[in-house]
């Protein structure tokens, strides 16, 4: 038997014996994004001034990065949740270009803010609590998206649970833009990405631990 007509097998087994993974994904994504957005609301509240900070363009910049983060990462955990398939797609493409606009944000800013302000631009006001909020925000999301992978055949366990926390990650971030005062490229380019980053590595622990096929 070919390898993969034995991955299709495997995969076809799987399928019958547990709900699919994509609806599986999607549904952790729903419930653990409500209880994320539920513990900032109950917890942190909204930023006092949201009516007319959603009017800024680096506020809205901020929030549909996140966003697009979010959307490229969910698509290739669900890609990745099947062993058949690979992790090359729009996703990847997604993934990869949203940086990149975040660093030309970072740059153009830069540009015009005098020097003697960088470092205030960098830290903002809560740098801190962005660093520790945004992981804990995405626990919910995590946890549901590892036992969604559970039920597909994910081929490397580890690099689906890192995209899958990348993913609990972005929607966490996006979630917490409703809260966070700072708004400056800079500041989300350090702060956001290094809280995604520490989410996407506690998702390659455990999935490399939880699964396991």
């Amino acid at each position: 038997m070919k390898t993969r007509d034995l991955i299709n097998v495997l995969v076809a087994d799987r399928m019958t014996t547990s709900q699919r993974p994509e609806h599986a994904i999607a549904l952790a994504v729903g419930v653990g994004g409500i209880i994320s957005a539920s513990l900032l609301i109950l917890s942190l509240g909204i930023r006092p001034d949201i009516a007319s900070a959603a009017l800024s363009p680096r506020f809205l910049a901020k929030f549909v990065l996140t966003l697009l983060l979010a959307a490229g990462a969910i698509s290739l955990t669900t890609r990745l949740s099947r062993p058949d398939t690979s992790s090359s797609g729009p996703s990847t493409w997604i993934l990869v270009a949203t940086p990149l606009i975040l660093a030309m944000a970072v740059l153009f800013e830069l540009s015009l803010v005098p020097a003697s302000e960088w470092e205030t631009r960098l830290f903002g006001a809560h740098w801190l609590a962005c660093l520790v909020l945004i992981p804990l925000f995405a626990l919910p999301l995590l946890a549901g998206l590892l036992i969604a992978l559970k039920r597909g055949a994910p081929r490397y366990g580890s690099i689906a649970g890192g995209v899958a926390g990348f993913a609990a990650g972005s929607i966490a971030a996006a979630i917490y833009v409703a809260h966070c005062p700072d708004d400056s490229p800079l500041f989300v380019a350090a702060w956001y990405t290094l809280a995604i980053c520490i989410v996407a590595l506690l998702g390659f622990l455990a999935g490399r631990l939880w699964l396991k096929w």
